[in-house]
């Protein structure tokens, strides 16, 4: 079994180690784009565009500025956990995921838990509506479900209780320190269940972040395809001979 795979507790309770923020957010982005990736050229994902994946400013808290050494080292400390795959032999290396079989979760509940890694504690109507986006989440009932099977098995923590208006909850993964943290803010908040705005306006921000990140997915292929050029026009001129001064 893995460092990051589930063990159990002395009360036999399944527990998760906790993740660094910088685990939390590279496993975020990878579930993300092979969820919503419209191209097979886009998952498995390059180091390049996981970087950006990671630092965009749409569905993200905290707003970060990995560069690209930071993610690398990051994705050999989760492939040593056994979390991440990385695939050589075509143009650059890619990587991939391994949660559905280290985690054994459903699609829908993967896709709650990389709303939490992506953007931590959040309400119960938030989380609807940011993980519908990848996959379908009819209404809170629904969600609850879901919510249901994920808490008993330690990879969500509620932060408030559960099943009121307001209801807070987040990823599994923090310390013990974190978690502490994040329960105390979460009980001097007083939120709302699902906020008439944000059902509103939810669609038109799933909107903008899907143009976001097809944006950022064609400005990462173009710099890959401009380091290529370089590199062909590198190799072009070594082949040139060097001109050299006719004798007088």
């Amino acid at each position: 079994m893995s460092e990051a795979s589930l063990t159990t507790t002395e009360s036999g309770l399944p527990h998760h180690p906790p993740l660094t923020a910088g685990q939390r957010r590279v496993l975020g982005v990878l579930i993300e784009k092979q969820k919503t990736s419209k191209s097979a050229d886009a998952y498995p994902m390059t180091l390049n565009a996981i970087t950006l994946g990671c630092n965009q400013k749409s569905n993200r808290d905290p707003i970060t500025q990995y560069s690209e050494d930071e993610v690398e080292d990051i994705l050999r400390e989760l492939q040593q956990a056994g979390l991440v795959m990385k695939l050589t032999g075509g143009r650059a290396d890619r990587w991939r995921h391994l949660l559905y079989d280290v985690w054994h979760v459903s699609k829908v509940e993967l896709a709650i838990l990389a709303e939490l890694l992506l953007r931590g504690a959040q309400t119960e109507g938030d989380l609807r509506a940011r993980a519908s986006r990848m996959e379908e989440i009819p209404d809170l009932e629904h969600l609850r479900q879901h919510l249901a099977s994920l808490s008993t098995r330690k990879f969500i923590i509620y932060l408030t209780e559960p099943g009121r208006r307001g209801t807070m909850l987040s990823h599994g993964f923090h310390t013990a320190a974190e978690l502490e943290r994040l329960k105390s803010g979460a009980s001097r908040t007083v939120t709302t269940d699902e906020p008439e705005l944000a059902t509103a306006t939810s669609s038109v921000l799933r909107d903008l972040e899907e143009r976001l990140q097809t944006t950022c997915e064609e400005l990462a292929r173009l710099r890959e395809h401009v380091q290529r050029l370089e590199i062909e026009v590198a190799a072009l001129r070594s082949m040139q001979p060097t001109p050299t001064k006719e004798s007088g």
